[in-house]
């Protein structure tokens, strides 16, 4: 959990600002329902990655992830 905000609502905050409304946000979340990823997808996420991860592939698990990104 984050104090204050929760992630949808940072990443609704952050489409607001010019030079943050196209960076691409990947939540990293505890919550892995279907309908909560789902949810963070609606939010525009562009992927999620559930906790707990496997440290050893987290950086391809990202990589991929970007790659999809035409950025």
């Amino acid at each position: 959990m984050m104090p204050g905000m929760d992630g949808p609502t940072t990443l609704r905050a952050l489409r607001t600002l010019p030079d943050t409304e196209a960076v691409p946000a990947i939540f990293m979340t505890a919550r892995a329902l279907p309908g909560e990823i789902l949810a963070l997808k609606a939010e525009g996420a562009v992927g999620v990655i559930t906790k707990p991860f496997d440290p050893m592939t987290l950086a391809d698990q990202l990589r991929a992830l970007w790659e999809t990104q035409d950025v």
